[in-house]
């Protein structure tokens, strides 16, 4: 029986992620898909620049680049084409010197995932393989695989199981988790059309407000568009796979272009659902991606948070698999990213709900109310800031009770070395970035701990963000967390950081 220390199941964005960052820690694993190559249809189409600053990590700063498209923001219309609001988003760089937001094409982004797969030996990737079965004991998750051309069966042996097989997750009903429905449900057509033609819109996320029918368009490549429609019940796809019956649906966008300069590449219905697994952790066994949460649209986040998932959990099971950290940091992914992942969640119910629901009176209080929301203090900041939320407390997030400050935010990814950005100069280990100059014990120990010191210069980025914290010393994790942040630089901020937590990086 093949052994090895981490099986995740499932060649997705998030599985591939979690397989290269391991890879970049050192630890083999294999990637077990049951199809033979990248399933070729387009499905999540943006992300952030916290998951573009992911991407980087993996190596992909200008492949990624190369595939996609900043986007402007959104614009809310109402059913006569006219705006309502507009939120434009920062499409040079934000405080991790990416886009605020950027739009792509899935199988594109999973091309290269696989391609940058290919420079770590400690990867093998396996398609035309179902799991089928996992048993878990003591020492380890026995897994049980299928082959789907030859029917012929084998079973693997994994030290450790990362599910990121979707929302039928055959690793979660392992477990015995369930997905928990947090109220929001809908059916939308989704539409992918590719076109030479140029349609001359506004280069951004357009949300139609229409009582009638909900939509959404957004350019997603230099000749790829997508829409998404809400349908009316007795409403199915199949009803739109003739253009003839789709063209007047996408026609406020296309205008005269002709019928046949437009290419469609998909027409499909999505359930758009908001749930979260009740568990993500059995042990050996961990959730990841779709089969722990699913997220509505509306704020393109759901393959965004099943690569957080992998960035989160990535360098903690390294750090267990090469015994530098206990296994009981592993504790500390469900806690973290579980309340992440349900404020996200929430989030996206509100836009949606705000944006589709209510009928005619909710489409007239939307023309009373969206033109001006840009009067309310504060409020265009905090619908075009793609900063996400704090993790929750943990053994690997100490924050004080009575006051948030720095702890579980994500810490800038600041030049802080000529053109260098943190991340650049922290290559994957824990770093102390202060405004101080340490002690010379306080600097040994930081050395010994395998850390990486970071001095900040007064008026810098860091500087600026250690002082809206009311911070001079912040220890950062390997995933970009601030783990604990001090006023002063002390003896136990350094102590924070685990003796040679790093090595495997």
């Amino acid at each position: 029986m093949t052994a090895v220390p981490v099986v995740i199941v499932g060649a997705g964005p998030t599985g591939l992620t979690a397989a290269t960052l391991l890879a970049q820690h050192g630890v083999e694993c294999l990637v077990l898909e049951r199809w033979e190559s990248i399933y070729p249809q387009p499905r999540a189409v943006a992300l952030d620049d916290e998951v573009h600053r992911i991407l980087a990590r993996l190596g992909l700063r200008d492949e990624f680049a190369a595939i996609s498209r900043p986007h402007l923001g959104l614009r809310l219309l109402d059913r006569d084409m006219r705006v309502l609001a507009e939120f434009r988003r920062d499409v040079a760089q934000g405080r991790h010197g990416y886009p605020q937001g950027s739009m792509f094409d899935q199988p594109e982004l999973e091309t290269i995932l696989r391609r940058n797969l290919q420079r770590y030996a400690a990867v093998t990737l396996r398609g035309g393989v179902e799991v089928t079965g996992l048993t878990q004991d003591a020492q380890g998750v026995r897994v049980d695989v299928t082959d789907t051309t030859t029917g012929e069966r084998d079973s693997i042996r994994a030290g450790y199981v990362l599910g990121c097989d979707g929302a039928n997750s055959l690793a979660r009903a392992s477990i015995g988790a369930t997905m928990h429905d947090l109220g929001f449900t809908q059916r939308w057509l989704v539409v992918d059309v590719a076109t030479e033609a140029d349609l001359d819109q506004w280069e951004g996320v357009h949300q139609l407000s229409d009582p009638a029918r909900a939509g959404t368009y957004m350019r997603i490549g230099k000749t790829r568009y997508r829409w998404e429609f809400q349908l009316i019940p007795g409403e199915t796809a199949d009803d739109y796979r003739d253009m003839a019956r789709l063209h007047p649906l996408i026609s406020r966008w296309t205008g005269d272009i002709p019928v046949a300069e437009l290419e469609v590449i998909r027409v499909a219905e999505y359930t758009f659902r908001a749930q979260l697994a009740d568990r993500w952790r059995d042990r050996r066994v961990f959730l990841l991606g779709d089969a722990a949460h699913l997220t509505p649209p509306f704020i393109g986040q759901g393959m965004c948070a099943g690569l957080r998932d992998a960035m989160n959990l990535a360098w903690k099971l390294a750090g267990v698999l090469h015994r530098i950290l206990p296994e009981t940091v592993l504790d500390t992914y469900e806690i973290e990213r579980k309340q992440h992942a349900r404020a996200m969640i929430k989030l996206a119910k509100f836009i949606g709900t705000a944006m589709t629901a209510g009928g005619e009176l909710g489409s007239v209080i939307r023309r009373a109310v969206a033109p001006r929301l840009h009067l309310v203090p504060g409020l265009t900041d905090l619908a075009t800031d793609s900063r996400t939320p704090p993790l929750h407390r943990s053994d690997l997030v100490v924050r004080p009770r009575l006051r948030r400050g720095l702890a579980g935010w994500l810490c800038p990814n600041a030049i802080v070395d000529g053109d260098r950005r943190l991340d650049d100069v922290a290559a994957g280990r824990f770093a102390i970035v202060t405004s101080l100059e340490p002690t010379a014990a306080l600097r040994a120990d930081i050395e010994r701990r395998g850390a990486v010191l970071i001095r900040v210069r007064p008026g810098s980025e860091l500087h600026r963000w250690l002082v809206a914290g009311a911070a001079r010393a912040a220890v950062v994790r390997p995933d970009g967390t601030v783990l604990r942040a001090d006023r002063r630089l002390l003896p136990r901020t350094i102590e924070a950081v685990p003796r040679t937590a790093t090595r495997a990086a």
